[in-house]
């Protein structure tokens, strides 16, 4: 589970959240290509390197031919949509938009997809919105989180004339989020950066625990007395073992009881497919005894909108309840293998691996094994691919005990390892053969003489034994066992 982690130290903006996501790794040509599909033209984009503070970083830049266009908010939904963009990239867009959409409709009286966008109307602010999500995509982001956010202070000058600092857009943005004010007449935070942050990021607060994998600074278009003009994003992988943060998920329920077995099977796989994490399905008995069914999914709220309506498709419910809970993931990650050719992903977390069911199973249709064979083969695969701990080399010498020479020890003539005892050959009394090995093998008696007491022969070998056989034996081969 990928982490972003932005450090808006300076404030944020949207072209320096972009810039940030660049500056980490993001392809800036792959993420142009995403912008071209958005029904709009006469603008162009180039990131160009440099400094703010003596910190390297990366500035967007957006050219637009267009002088002042004001959009609806429902106006720029509508372009989001027809760009046909990948589905997190147009969920996430969609979530910044709306959350703008909510604030500016509270100061302004309006309902949300009546409000009027000026600055953030503005090609450049659609840009800066969409190729953020890009971005995140294309560094495979799958949870977005926030430090406090810095604004400045004093009057700023914007498309309604002499505004407060921070612009009451941004207050409304930031609602719940933690803030903190500098000492500076400048308009830190802009309503495009406090949209995506409100948006995207699910958690605020400082680094979490991560194993980091990329950072990058985004820069904005001045310097500034006594501090970079920055905006940081760390991105990486929570670090095993360390417990991770809570996020907040939206849970949605209907109550139905008109809905055939089958039209819920089918709900369930449509939630999946609009971004749910899981879906399921519980049965109840409703008023008047009633045999009924509850329909839940848990999403992303950011995606609740989308889900909810889904939901509503699918069953016909003529209403859809939600509350907004936190989830505790396992810290993960996600690796592949190979098995008869075809791709496997694997998730590991501490203490456990395990294969994904449908890559598994798109390979067990493709050969005709059996799923399970595949399963077990992949996980097997995964452990061989691990690097080995290193293991030191020399015997364990645990004492003799009295008249049993090499008891629980070294024994003349056997090996003076582990190592050596699995390529030992069989020297003791007893005739050896491949089906007393069971599988092949060689055996080393290390306790001078042979403890199969059931082959045949006496089991005292001549001598009493005054010793317990609760002990680990050397002589055990530890490497994989040969297939007939």
């Amino acid at each position: 589970m990928t982490t972003a982690w932005f450090h808006c130290f300076s404030g944020v903006a949207g072209d320096m959240a972009l810039g940030a996501l660049v500056d980490a790794g993001a392809d800036f040509d792959e993420v142009l290509r995403m912008l071209e599909h958005l029904p709009v033209g006469g603008w162009a984009a180039e990131a160009e390197p440099v400094l703010r503070g003596g910190i390297a970083g990366t500035k967007v830049h957006v050219r637009a031919r267009e002088s002042s266009v004001v959009r609806t908010a429902s106006h720029i939904q509508g372009l989001v949509t027809e760009a046909r963009l990948p589905p997190r990239v147009e969920q996430r867009a969609h979530a910044v938009f709306e959350a703008l959409a909510v604030a500016e409709g509270r100061l302004h009286r309006r309902p949300p997809d009546q409000v009027h966008f000026h600055e953030v109307g503005g090609i450049d602010a659609i840009v800066d919105v969409v190729g953020t999500c890009a971005a995140l995509e294309l560094l495979g982001v799958d949870t977005v989180t926030c430090s406090p956010i810095a604004v400045g202070l004093g009057m700023v000058r914007a498309a309604h004339g002499i505004i407060p600092n921070p612009a009451p857009a941004v207050v409304e943005l930031l609602q719940g989020i933690p803030t903190r004010g500098l000492d500076l007449s400048l308009e830190l935070t802009t309503p495009t950066g406090a949209a995506l942050m409100a948006g995207l990021a699910t958690a605020f607060g400082p680094l979490p625990a991560m194993t980091v994998a990329a950072s990058g600074f985004g820069a904005g278009s001045r310097e500034l007395e006594g501090r970079p003009n920055l905006t940081q994003v760390v991105v990486g992988e929570p670090a095993a073992g360390e417990p991770v943060t809570g996020q907040p998920v939206l849970l949605l329920e209907a109550n139905v009881d008109d809905v055939t077995g089958e039209v819920l099977a089918h709900a369930v796989g449509a939630l999946l497919e609009a971004g749910a994490h899981d879906a399921w399905i519980t049965p109840i008995v409703m008023k008047k005894g009633r045999p009924a069914h509850t329909v839940h999914a848990l999403c992303d709220p950011v995606l609740g909108r989308q889900v909810s309506a889904v939901l509503a498709a699918e069953t016909g419910t003529l209403g859809v309840r939600g509350q907004r809970i936190e989830r505790w993931p396992a810290a993960r990650s996600l690796d592949r293998v190979v098995v008869d050719d075809l791709s496997v992903r694997v998730k590991v977390s501490p203490g456990r691996v395990k294969a994904e069911f449908d890559d598994a199973a798109k390979v067990a249709d493709r050969t005709g094994r059996p799923v399970r064979e595949v399963l077990a083969e992949a996980e097997a695969r995964w452990h061989a691919e691990q690097p080995a701990e290193p293991v030191e080399d020399g015997p364990t010498t645990l004492g003799p005990v009295p008249g049993h020479p090499g008891a629980h020890g070294w024994a003349p003539g056997a090996p003076a390892s582990a190592t050596d005892a699995i390529a030992a050959p069989w020297t003791g009394d007893e005739p050896f053969s491949e089906a007393d090995a069971g599988s092949g093998g060689s055996v080393t008696p290390i306790h001078g003489h042979d403890h199969r007491h059931d082959e045949g022969h006496p089991s005292t070998h001549g001598h009493e034994h005054d010793h317990s056989h609760d002990h680990p034996h050397d002589h055990e081969p530890s490497g994989p066992e040969p297939v007939d």
